[in-house]
């Protein structure tokens, strides 16, 4: 838990319909099995499925974004202030590129593909070989802009 105040803090969940998705496939698992075997069975498949669903979605949509006192957290991943350079919003035309023509194998990337928005924080460390990370966010400009506020150059 950080020590200081959070400046901005953003949880990328996964959208509704894909929990729809993950219910669909539940009952599908569900049929299958209650057409074919006792019904113990099926219940029994049925809950698995629900748990795969659970945790894979979960898990896939848990990522966390978070601008604290002393750096800026992107799930697991955390970068200290001095190692922070310049931050740019990337739009959603330009991060088609970045991702294609333009891409660089050693960047970091936190990309989760229901989000539009992205900002690049080019790194200011010698000792990292990537040199920037690429993370997806719903709101793009006030990362942008929390980032900004806590010294960063632009």
């Amino acid at each position: 838990m950080p020590a200081g105040p959070i400046a901005y803090s953003e949880r990328l969940f996964v959208p509704v319909r894909w929990w729809a998705y993950g219910a669909l496939f539940v009952l599908a698992v569900w049929w299958a099995f209650y057409v074919a075997t006792p019904v113990w069975v099926s219940v029994v498949g049925a809950a698995a499925a629900v748990l795969l669903v659970a945790m894979l979605l979960g898990s896939y949509g848990g990522v966390l974004l978070r601008v604290e006192h002393n750096g800026f957290r992107a799930g697991r991943a955390f970068l200290t202030w001095p190692h922070v350079g310049a931050v740019e919003v990337v739009e959603p035309a330009d991060l088609r590129r970045l991702l294609t023509v333009e891409a660089d194998a050693r960047a970091f990337l936190v990309l989760r593909t229901y989000c539009n928005g992205a900002v690049r924080i080019w790194l200011q460390d010698a000792d990292d070989p990537a040199p920037y990370w690429l993370v997806s966010t719903r709101r793009p400009r006030r990362l942008q802009a929390s980032l900004i506020g806590h010294g960063v150059p632009n």
